[in-house]
C-alpha cells in the first residue's frame, strides 16, 4: 500500500509540475518572448514547432525564432486552458486550449488567436522540459477590430 501512496503522490507532484511548466512558458512568450529563458525550459534536442510558422530544433534555433518572435510581436498575452496531460513514467504528453491576444510591431493592430498546444515532456535531472511543442488546430487569427466569429 506505501507503493501505491507513492506513485499516486509521484503522480499528482509530476501533473503540477508540468502545469507549473506550461505556465511558465506563457511567462516567457508574454516576458517579450525572452529567448535566453525559453531555452531553459527546453530539453537540448527539444522542438518547437508551429503550423504557417515554422519548426527550431535544439536550444540555438529556439533562442533564434524567438528573437525573432522579440522582433515581431510588440505585446502578447498567452492563456491555456483544459490540460490532458498523461504521464507515462520519465515522459509526458500534454494538450492545452490556447488564446491570446497580441500587437503586431510591423502594423500596431491587435489581433486574437486560438489553437491547440500538442505537447511532448520528458523528465530531466533538472525537472520536467519540454521536448517537442507543436502549434497545432490553428482555429483563427483574427483582427480584433473585425472580430474573430467564425
Amino acid at each position: 500500500m506505501p507503493e501505491e501512496l507513492e506513485a499516486r503522490i509521484q503522480r499528482l507532484e509530476d501533473l503540477e509540475a508540468i502545469r507549473r511548466l506550461k505556465a511558465t512558458y506563457c511567462d516567457i512568450c508574454d516576458d517579450d518572448h525572452n529567448a535566453e529563458r525559453i531555452i531553459t525550459i527546453f530539453t537540448e534536442d527539444g522542438t518547437w514547432e508551429g503550423e504557417g510558422i515554422g519548426t527550431a530544433k535544439g536550444h540555438e534555433a529556439i533562442r533564434k525564432l524567438f528573437d525573432q518572435f522579440s522582433d515581431a510581436i510588440k505585446f502578447s498575452q498567452h492563456m491555456v486552458h483544459n490540460p490532458i496531460i498523461d504521464v507515462d513514467g520519465d515522459e509526458a504528453i500534454g494538450r492545452w486550449y490556447f488564446h491570446g491576444m497580441f500587437t503586431m510591431r510591423r502594423n500596431d493592430k491587435p489581433m486574437w488567436q486560438a489553437c491547440r498546444y500538442h505537447e511532448v515532456y520528458r523528465r530531466t535531472p533538472d525537472g520536467w522540459k519540454i521536448h517537442h511543442l507543436k502549434i497545432a488546430e490553428p482555429k483563427f487569427a483574427a483582427s480584433y477590430d473585425k472580430g474573430w466569429a467564425l
